[in-house]
């Protein structure tokens, strides 16, 4: 009996003894060799590394060039982003901890910001969501039509969005809000804010569906108007 007694007061010494216990602070800096996952997610060393203040289009999104079309976008700026910093050695100072639990950082080439470069050339997009400190460098490489802004590009958060609210997304250059649909026989079908079935209609950027800036560009496309 006085065994059984005793447990519970051994199992809150234990507990107070842990407690006591010096906890291991993650490290506020990293150094190491960079690989790229991603336009703004890399492995330095042995820590993955989520770019603060920066947001980078998916690596399956697709961008509109006007007179060039659609273009793998993110797959690109993933092979342009990993050209440079694949290989090369950087340093990494702590902002915060995701809640996939990686460490968000700016990091350091040298004296080169990597996340402020990355907007500079308009390979990234500013993320005020988080920081608004890169928001004035990606006015300067919107104006000088870098990188990405040489087309019509969803911002990321938009895209990775896929709870429904679709018909909500703009696009970054200009309201692109018309729906270019394909139905179940595969007729190429567009809706415009208005039309009966305009809210019900769900974009699947997978399926080859996509969005248009206006309706002619949808004609033009291969898409014909919904009746209703």
């Amino acid at each position: 009996m006085l065994r059984n007694r005793s447990r519970p007061v051994r199992v809150l010494l234990t507990l107070c003894l842990l407690a006591a216990l010096p906890v291991t602070a993650a490290p506020r800096e990293v150094a190491g060799t960079a690989r790229v996952i991603d336009g703004d997610t890399l492995d330095v060393g042995q820590t993955r590394i989520r770019l603060f203040g920066i947001d980078a289009v998916e690596a399956s999104q697709s961008c509109r060039h006007p007179v060039e079309g659609d273009w793998s976008c993110g797959r690109d700026v993933k092979r342009e982003v990993g050209e440079w910093l694949n290989g090369r050695t950087l340093r990494c100072t702590r902002e915060d901890t995701d809640r996939y639990g990686r460490m968000v950082a700016t990091c350091w080439l040298g004296e080169v910001d990597v996340g402020g470069a990355l907007v500079d050339a308009g390979l990234a997009f500013a993320y005020p969501k988080y920081s608004a400190r890169y928001e004035t460098r990606q006015a300067r490489a919107l104006k000088a039509g870098r990188g990405l802004w040489t087309s019509v590009v969803l911002r990321p958060d938009l895209y990775r969005d896929r709870s429904g609210a679709l018909a909500d997304v703009q696009a970054v250059q200009g309201q692109c809000r018309i729906k270019g649909n394909i139905s179940s026989k595969g007729e190429k079908i567009y809706h415009v804010p208005g039309q009966a079935y305009y809210d019900k209609t769900r974009i699947s950027p997978q399926k080859g569906e996509r969005w248009f800036c206006s309706e002619a560009e949808a004609r033009q496309a291969g898409w014909r108007k919904a009746r209703l």
